[in-house]
């Protein structure tokens, strides 16, 4: 179990000026789709602090499952994940091929979580036979090549099932590489990168004693020359959103179950709170992007992609008005033990920022104020539409 749950994860979120997000379903296996659909239901409704909806993680797949999606698209459910790594969860390549297929003829979309599952099991082995325990092994096992093949490959799939797809949490240049390849074939595709691959590096994993746990989250944080070409996908256009992959598990007797063994440390980082801040100040601030880019990355095309578009993402008469109000001038410090999130730890303990959220509108409504949540559990499940891809 996380640190967060539906009520102090979402809170966060409404906090640093997120007013929806969407979580990953995820059934148990050999389980109906709608079974984990009832059951994130049961969790986030009545608990949440900002709107919300649902992505469906595919782990299973035959033809019970295939005329599910019809139900999916009704319940207002439009996107979907696949994995390429993990046992628990990968599934075969032929498989994602007809799950590409099948998800577009219903007009949603199919992110991917792009490593090559069998290279990370051999990297790990390796480690391990080497004797490298430790946090600092984490990066190792999974170097940048077992994304790119990933990336490559599951672009291919998407190629040949003639399906529109999504990238997410894309932490390398050379898959960043594979992208552009892709779209000069002429593939619909849109790519998510995430924060902690803009400000973190693998140095983080070779920080004394154990801190680099706190890091340790797949893919890893990568170099800084992977990170420079990220800040470049994004003024080039070539990155469409910034998400979190906010996965927020306690250091203390959680990421420490892993010290004789850095394969069993729970990947995951907290991040929803400060995602809003921290591009603001290390994009905007810094001259990487402009205010009109940050609020595409993180409005207008995450609701066009996941089927929101007009409701959300925009100001214009008949749009939901759910406003975040931002204070560029605001100079503060992120702390742990300041934060919303309900984790023992931040990433980003001590980094100096200026800007943060001030003013959060919820349908209309004051949600926040200078920086605090004064309306809870208003949060609204949001039915979504088809996909919208507009490259």
């Amino acid at each position: 179990e996380t640190a967060d749950d539906w009520f102090t994860g979402s809170r966060a979120a409404l906090a640093g000026g997120t007013t929806t997000v969407l979580d990953f379903a995820e059934p148990e296996r050999g389980a109906s789709l709608a079974s984990a659909l009832e059951t994130w239901h049961r969790r986030a409704d009545g608990a949440a602090c900002c709107n919300y909806g649902f992505h469906m993680t595919i782990k299973d797949w035959d033809q019970r499952i295939r005329a599910e999606l019809r139900d999916m698209t009704a319940a207002g459910v439009t996107s979907y994940k696949v994995y390429m790594a993990y046992d628990n969860l990968r599934l075969p390549d032929g498989v994602i091929y007809e799950v590409l297929q099948a998800v577009a003829e219903e007009g949603g979309v199919t992110g991917c979580h792009c490593e090559n599952g069998d290279l990370v099991t051999q990297g790990v082995r390796a480690q391990k036979a080497a004797g490298n325990l430790g946090p600092a092994a984490h990066p190792l096992s999974r170097p940048a090549a077992v994304e790119a093949e990933a990336v490559t490959r599951y672009l291919t799939i998407a190629e040949l099932a003639g399906a529109p797809v999504n990238i997410v949490h894309l932490s390398t240049a050379r898959g960043l590489e594979a992208v552009r390849a892709a779209r000069a074939r002429g593939q619909k595709l849109h790519v998510e990168t995430c924060p902690q691959y803009l400000l973190l590096d693998e140095s983080c994993y070779r920080l004394p004693g154990f801190e680099g746990a706190k890091y340790v989250f797949s893919p890893p944080a990568r170099s800084l020359a992977d990170q420079a070409a990220l800040w470049g996908g994004i003024q080039a256009g070539d990155i469409d959103t910034v998400g979190t992959d906010h996965c927020s598990f306690d250091f203390h007797g959680v990421k420490e179950l892993g010290r004789a063994d850095f394969s069993q440390i729970p990947n995951g980082l907290p991040g929803v709170e400060h995602r809003p801040a921290l591009l603001y100040t290390f994009g905007v601030r810094a001259g990487r992007m402009t205010a009109e880019d940050l609020v595409r990355l993180l409005a207008e095309q995450p609701a066009k992609l996941f089927g929101m578009w007009p409701q959300k993402g925009c100001l214009a008469v008949g749009s939901d008005a759910d406003l975040t109000i931002f204070d560029p001038d605001w100079r503060w410090t992120i702390r742990a033990s300041e934060q919303v999130q309900n984790v023992d730890y931040t990433p980003y303990e001590g980094l100096e920022l200026q800007g943060r959220t001030h003013t959060v509108l919820l349908g209309g409504e004051i949600a926040v104020r200078e920086g605090k949540v004064l309306r809870e559990r208003r949060g609204r499940y949001v039915r979504r539409g088809p996909a919208q891809f507009w490259r």
